[in-house]
């Protein structure tokens, strides 16, 4: 069996709407059929019914993301009904888990044309309830949050496994002694490059905004802020000695991204001249508590499976989960050119909507790439229970 060239044709996102934000009045259904068709819409040429399999990532899928979203949006987007759909979760690394899945289909002759991507609403995620163990309880019971983190946590795992998000990005600031200063440092970055690309037009070939909604741009870009409103903050999750604030992790967000993957004969019947290709990908697995450097790992397996180095690279996008966990994995990558990543701002600025994010770092590095003419890039991501997941692509 010969292995297949996959390519991406065209990489769409919404805008990332904050938490309760201009995005949160929207199903999260809603937004993944609308990246879907927006992505159709731009292969005119391609008969959509020729859409092989439809891959999306949601971390979430307890409110109306439930039962398989994949399809949802597949038939919200009016998609011939015979285009199947198939959600996956891989937590943080769910977009871009999609996307590899998609890749491998067609890689192996099983598709010729996908769609994957990712969506997410942590604004609608709901509260859910769990079944009494008896019947007709007395007491009272309680409601969890599934917008972000562990819940109904089995016994059986250690307690140093299951720590809060914001304590694991503490973990790593230690391991590293990475400070507030360099932390703050690193998120004003991510705010002014985010800016910086918005005002210069770089996202405007991916961004497609909701119809019917006023959000034109990444909600949670604070053009303005500034290492003294930084300082102000307090600490998260330590209250006492603690570096990890609301200004240096990535917030609570809402927004979808979708990806067009295509074998040779699917890039002819779309007329189009592909983003990128898919060359290698990889995921490994870390200790839980230390999810934040789960993608060290996972990077140099995927570029050791290229044949690639850290200086073949000319673009990396790294999930900025917290600057903490981005600083400690760039720590154990001394031999990376740091201005490199993550050139257009990165989650600390522009959001973290769990199950979107990985189709939108994959999207944006192909975009890149295309706007480059040639070179090699990455995307990446930490993902909570301790895994890291890479793609390589190449133009």
């Amino acid at each position: 069996m010969s292995i297949r060239d996959v390519y991406i044709v065209d990489a769409v996102r919404t805008p990332i709407g904050k938490f309760g934000g201009a995005l949160a009045s929207v199903r999260p259904d809603d937004l993944a059929a609308h990246v879907v068709r927006a992505l159709v819409d731009r292969s005119p040429a391609l008969d959509p019914a020729r859409v092989d399999d439809v891959y999306f990532g949601d971390a979430n899928g307890a409110g109306e993301d439930n039962r398989d979203v994949a399809r949802m949006a597949v038939l919200l987007a009016g998609l011939p009904v015979t285009v199947p759909g198939v959600t996956v979760n891989r937590l943080c690394g769910s977009g871009l888990e999609a996307v590899i899945q998609a890749a491998r289909a067609i890689a192996l002759g099983d598709a010729s044309v996908a769609i994957a991507g990712g969506v997410e609403s942590m604004s609608r995620a709901p509260w859910v309830l769990q079944k009494p163990e008896r019947a007709f309880p007395a007491g009272h019971q309680q409601l969890h949050s599934t917008t972000l983190g562990w819940r109904m946590t089995n016994p059986k795992m250690p307690a140093e496994w299951t720590v809060s998000l914001g304590e694991g990005a503490e973990l790593v600031a230690d391991k590293h002694g990475i400070t507030r200063e360099q932390q703050d440092t690193f998120a004003l970055a991510s705010h002014r490059k985010a800016a910086e690309a918005w005002a210069k037009g770089l996202y405007d070939d991916e961004v497609v905004p909701y119809p019917g909604v006023d959000l034109t741009r990444d909600e949670c870009i604070r053009d303005t802020t500034s290492m003294e409103a930084l300082a102000k903050l307090k600490p998260a999750f330590r209250p006492e000695g603690g570096t990890v604030t609301p200004g240096n992790s990535s917030p609570l967000n809402d927004g979808a991204a979708a990806l067009l993957l295509v074998d040779e004969d699917g890039l002819r019947e779309t007329g189009r001249e592909p983003l990128a290709r898919i060359r290698t990908s990889a995921v490994t697995g870390i200790e839980p508590q230390l999810f934040g450097l789960g993608p060290v790992a996972a990077v140099r397996r995927a570029l050791e499976k290229a044949g690639r180095s850290f200086a073949d690279l000319t673009t990396f996008e790294l999930n900025e989960a917290f600057a903490a966990q981005s600083l400690g994995c760039l720590a154990e990558w001394p031999e990376l050119d740091p201005d490199i990543v993550n050139p257009r701002g990165g989650a600390v600025a522009i959001g973290h909507p769990l199950g979107a994010s990985g189709a939108r770092l994959a999207g944006s590095v192909a975009h890149q790439l295309a706007a480059a003419g040639s070179g090699t890039g990455l995307a990446a991501l930490c993902i909570g229970v301790g895994q890291g997941l890479a793609l390589v692509l190449e133009r």
